[in-house]
Formats: C-alpha cells, structure tokens, sequence
C-alpha cells in the first residue's frame, strides 16, 4: 500500500512558498503520494493557520498525524537541519576552489601552467573576495571595524578597503606596474595580518571574518588570515619580479 501525506502550502499570484515545495519534494523522495492542497489566498492561508491553531505553513500530515513544517519533516524523517548551521568555513573555501580552477584553466589554455598561475590564483581570489564585500558596504564595515586595527581609528578606511583589494586583483591581472599596486598590496595585507593576528591569537576574541561580507559566518582564524599572508606575498612577488 502506498504511503500518502496531506500537505498544505501557499501558493498565490504573488507568492510561492519555497518551504512548501521543499516539503512537497522531500515527502515524494521518501516515496510518498502527496495530495497538494494548495492555500491560494492570504485569507484561506489565514483561516487554515487558525483552523489548525499553528503560525506558520506549509503543514503536513501523516496518518492524520500533524507533522508539521519543513524543518520538521526533516526531523520527521532524520534529516540534519537545512542550510548552513553556526559558523562554517563554506563561503570562503568555495571562492578559493573556484579561484584556482579558473586560474588553472586560463593556465592549460594558454602557456600551461607556471608561476602566472598562482599569480592569476591570488588575483582572482582578491578579486572575488572583493566582490564579496562591495555588495553590501556597510555590512562588511560594520564587521570589519571590530578587529582591523586601522578601521578601529579610520572608520573611512573600512569603506576603502574593498575597493583597493580589487583593484589589486585587477591590476595584477591587468599586469599594471609593480609599483602603482605592490604597495597597496602590501599595506592592506600587513594591515590585516596583524590585526588578525592580534584579534585570535593574542586577545583570543571570537568573532566572524569579514572577508566574505559582513553577514557572513565565517570565523575569523587561520583562513582569514591567509586572504591577508595572500596579499602580502603578492605584494613581495610583484618588486621582487
């Protein structure tokens, strides 16, 4: 006999609840027949929450049991939670994966690979990570200014920052002369090693890396001091070259 689930969610011209077809897929994964009562008005959604005495939908139902909403379908079904829980090293990892997988792809389809393809690494990762930050300024000010021992004194320097650490991504790229981004390079990245640095290691503060963007859940540690160590090395590489 095949298992069945009643479910509940809302699905109006305006909105379609992501939760609901969430559930929807998970109950047909787990091998269930899912009769899909869609709730397609604010007013129908609102009489079924007060119907069933809950706050939230989608709801479902097994043997006219209430199971409840996604999170606990997933419990339900001895599922980890959905998304990212606590702090987590994911955003960071991912830049720096596909950073070096473009970097060696430039590399194979041109001279092979070469010093220029960790230079082309560093600077597309700066690039990146840059990006990161200038989607949402005063959220990464916000978090930065909390350890970088500069923007603690210069809260204008929290709101410059992401705009030189792209511009060394670009210039490196660019192959712009040493002197016009080595500096800059060097000094932003000594800048944040020491302030990283002194935040972890000395003062033992916990706190979240903005080196992704401020609402980011990356702590602040070993790999964020590496964006700055990144830099500094850049910096040395382009003089000394």
């Amino acid at each position: 006999m095949a298992k069945s689930a009643q479910l509940y969610r809302m699905a109006t011209d305006e909105h379609i609840c992501p939760f609901g077809l969430k559930s929807k897929d998970l109950l047909e994964r787990q091998g269930f027949e899912v009769d899909d009562h869609l709730l397609t008005s604010r007013a129908q959604t609102d009489a079924f929450k007060q119907q069933h005495d809950v706050e939230t939908t989608p709801q479902t139902f097994i043997d006219d049991k209430r199971i409840g909403g996604y999170d606990e379908l997933r419990s339900f079904f001895n599922k980890s939670p959905a998304g990212q829980q606590g702090t987590t090293y994911t955003p960071v990892i991912a830049i720096f994966a596909v950073t070096l997988l473009l970097s060696l792809a430039f590399s194979l389809s041109g001279a092979g690979l070469s010093m220029y393809t960790l230079e082309l690494f560093v600077a597309l990762t700066m690039a990146v990570l840059a990006i990161q930050k200038l989607q949402d300024l005063t959220s990464f000010s916000n978090s930065f200014i909390t350890y970088d021992l500069l923007a603690m004194k210069v809260i204008p320097y929290a709101y410059v920052y992401p705009f030189l650490e792209a511009f060394v991504g670009i210039g490196m790229i660019a192959a712009l002369p040493a002197y016009s981004i080595a500096p800059i390079s060097l000094f932003i990245g000594s800048i944040g090693a020491v302030s990283v640095i002194k935040a972890v290691y000395i003062d033992k503060r916990a706190l979240k890396c903005a080196c992704v963007g401020g609402d980011s859940n990356v702590p602040l540690g070993f790999i964020s001091l590496t964006e700055n160590l990144f830099m500094i090395a850049a910096g040395l590489w382009m003089l000394v070259k």
